[in-house]
């Protein structure tokens, strides 16, 4: 396993970080228990979660993933001191967190504290806003149009991420979280984050974790090209663009207890015609080079300047042994330039 520093926190995380979105919905918590073991003992030392999880996203959901993690914990207490863990405060728009209501100081300092509940542990290594108040373009909204840019009052905005900060500012001083990071946010937006920290003396982000694959690479070059000269960690989210690039659902396949036969809150958005023909062909890339389509997909994330580390969800162990092992392929230059050419075709097929 390989390591790197996530941005500038001191800290040193696997390039594979382990995603839990599925645990307390398609994953039990033995299931979780095995994902974490093997995990682990192939080097890896960073695991993303939320206090939104499990997914899709539910009343009866909300906190199971937090709360797998922290039964596991409360089992391994030893390996604390080894594992960085990644929590996210939910944003706006659920009305059974906070009543829907937009991220707050209160609310972030309330949030935490919910999370080290159900983590069972006295600190977070990295707590992350999940997504901005502001609407803004993700989750299939990053077309011209979609977002009204002139109805952000920028000033309203900058205040509300004062606030944040503030939050965040008391949570890290009692102890409680170690460093602050964004998820789902774009260059303004970062850019609010560390000149506000700067302004007033709060935390400084370290990290920026957003959707990012081979149908999904928008933030290629300018979001990266920020991160990396910032130091800001950039961890992809999603490399697998929801299990379509494994080339599981090609054809309308649907397999059963996989994540898209389960009603999505936001719908197969990245089930369109043009998808379905650029995985095809990075199916058949894959298929050439003696790989998997989904170890094609996530060793291409791998190699990609500014990529940290590779946020990756499996509902079976053996899926994440696939996954894991894509991180020990090195891509050569004939695959890249396939890659590339079947990349310049399909720029952005959702």
């Amino acid at each position: 396993m390989h390591y790197t520093k996530l941005g500038h926190s001191g800290l040193n995380v696997s390039r594979v970080c382990l995603g839990s979105m599925t645990w307390g919905r398609q994953n039990t918590q033995q299931d979780a228990d095995e994902q974490l073991n093997y995990a682990l003992a192939q080097g890896v030392n960073f695991i993303d979660t939320a206090e939104m999880y499990a997914v899709p996203p539910t009343p009866e959901t909300y906190g199971k993933t937090e709360a797998i993690i922290g039964d596991w914990l409360s089992r391994h207490s030893d390996k604390r001191k080894d594992v960085v863990i990644a929590t996210k405060v939910a944003g706006n728009g659920l009305a059974w967190v906070r009543d829907g209501g937009d991220i707050t100081k209160e609310s972030v300092i309330s949030a935490v504290d919910g999370s080290l509940q159900r983590l069972q542990s006295d600190h977070i290594d990295l707590y992350q806003i999940h997504w901005p108040n502001r609407t803004s373009p993700h989750f299939g909204k990053q077309w011209p149009g979609m977002v009204d840019l002139q109805q952000i009052d920028k000033s309203a905005q900058r205040a509300q991420m004062h606030a944040i900060l503030e939050g965040l500012d008391a949570c890290v001083r009692a102890g409680k979280i170690r460093h602050c990071g964004l998820s789902n946010e774009t260059p303004w937006g970062l850019n609010q984050y560390l000149d506000l920290a700067k302004q007033y003396s709060l935390p400084a982000m370290v990290s920026m974790q957003n959707e990012f694959s081979l149908v999904h690479a928008k933030d290629w070059p300018y979001l990266l090209e920020q991160c990396h000269h910032e130091d800001i960690a950039y961890l992809p989210w999603s490399p697998l663009a929801g299990g379509m690039l494994s080339g599981k659902y090609l054809g309308g396949a649907r397999p059963q207890g996989s994540r898209w036969t389960i009603a999505q809150r936001n719908g197969l958005f990245r089930d369109t015609h043009l998808a379905q023909e650029a995985v095809a062909k990075y199916q058949a890339i894959a298929k050439e080079h003696n790989m998997t389509a989904a170890q094609l997909a996530l060793a291409w994330c791998n190699q990609v300047q500014g990529v940290t580390s590779t946020i990756i969800g499996a509902t079976t162990v053996a899926q994440l042994e696939e996954n894991i092992a894509a991180f020990d392929i090195q891509l050569e230059d004939e695959a890249l330039a396939q890659i590339d050419s079947v990349l310049k075709a399909y720029p952005a097929p959702f």
